[in-house]
């Protein structure tokens, strides 16, 4: 019987998740079984678009129902501790944007809900499931780099006027929309908690959310990281690792790459898959890889997935809360306590 996804939101990003699943060639033992959506006829809508049988009224109806098994949570961020709550309560496997939650406290809840139900739970940080990544951790492995000692990532796009970013009842942030990726990246490569967050950054904007800022992450042996946040530009957004014996690159776009350029200097592609519809997002094709480590770990009996394990995104929340302490960013839900 094929694993059954429910999608959570009609938003941009469930959209291209939806067309990249839809759209692959070997997408396996899976299928887009229903939508739900605050809004009825959004959902509808969306679901004649991607041909998807069953539209919900309501999130909670389709939590309870027997008609899917992993519900793909594409919501803004204040909605996601409690939609993936919900549907974990419901006995639902869970695939929810990063970032997980809004802060430690929420993601260290929902992790706990998942293994005390024995669902498994992952946060969906696509990067992760990216051949070019995959290959790029091969290389360290493999000792090709040497001992890797520094890294240096930029991640700059002109998006401070969108909602979702700008405004904090969104849960806006430039750390939690884009920056996360940097910051997932270093525990990529490093795999250690660091010892020191310092953080450069400017005045919040009107709404109280962060739009800028450098940070380092110094790790135990002396390795670093040095990540640049920006939505008021276009950076040439690549990362760089350096070890002892040479240097990798993540080719721009680094957070969903085609290209790595190698230590020998020699660049290599790993070209996506076409679509019939269009993306809203870059390189969105590439969503299909969380998917189907998702379907994996499901039906091999896992709760979370080696790539993307719950200590990582318990370690990510941590950062953040740290990282938004310096800023000055607070959250309503930093003042509750969660189960």
């Amino acid at each position: 019987m094929p694993i059954r996804w429910g999608i959570v939101c009609a938003a941009k990003i469930c959209n291209d998740f939806v067309n990249a699943v839809n759209s692959y060639p070997d997408k396996g033992d899976q299928v887009i079984a229903a939508i739900a959506a605050s809004n009825r006829q959004r959902a509808a809508e969306f679901a004649k678009l991607h041909k998807i049988p069953k539209v919900f009224d309501t999130y909670e109806a389709m939590a309870a129902s027997k008609d899917i098994d992993v519900a793909y949570i594409g919501s803004l961020n204040p909605d996601h501790y409690r939609l993936s709550k919900l549907f974990l309560e419901n006995g639902k496997h869970v695939l929810c944007e990063k970032p997980l939650c809004l802060n430690f406290k929420q993601t260290q809840s929902l992790i706990r809900l998942a293994q005390k139900q024995k669902l498994f739970l992952m946060e969906a940080v696509w990067s992760r499931f990216s051949p070019v990544y995959i290959a790029a951790e091969k290389d360290i492995q493999d000792g090709k780099l040497g001992e890797v000692k520094f890294l240096e990532v930029n991640y700059g796009v002109p998006i401070k006027s969108v909602e979702r970013v700008s405004k904090k009842e969104f849960g806006g942030s430039a750390l939690l929309d884009i920056g996360i990726y940097t910051l997932q990246l270093s525990q990529y490569v490093f795999k250690d908690e660091p010892v020191r967050v310092s953080v450069v950054g400017e005045s919040l904007n009107e709404s109280g959310v962060d739009l800028m800022e450098t940070i380092v992450l110094d790790y135990p042996g002396g390795r670093r990281a040095v990540l640049n946040v920006n939505v008021h530009m276009q950076l040439w957004n690549k990362a760089t690792i350096y070890g002892t014996k040479g240097r990798l690159t993540i080719e721009d776009p680094f957070h969903f790459p085609t290209e790595l350029t190698r230590a020998d200097g020699k660049t290599v592609s790993f070209p996506l898959h076409r679509s019939p519809l269009p993306y809203n997002f870059g390189n969105s094709a590439g969503l299909v890889f969380e998917a189907l480590e998702t379907v994996r770990c499901i039906k091999n009996g896992l709760t979370e997935s080696p790539r993307m394990p719950h200590r990582d995104s318990l370690i990510l929340a941590k950062l953040e809360d740290a990282i938004r302490q310096q800023t000055g960013v607070h959250f309503d839900a930093d003042d509750q306590e969660f189960p």
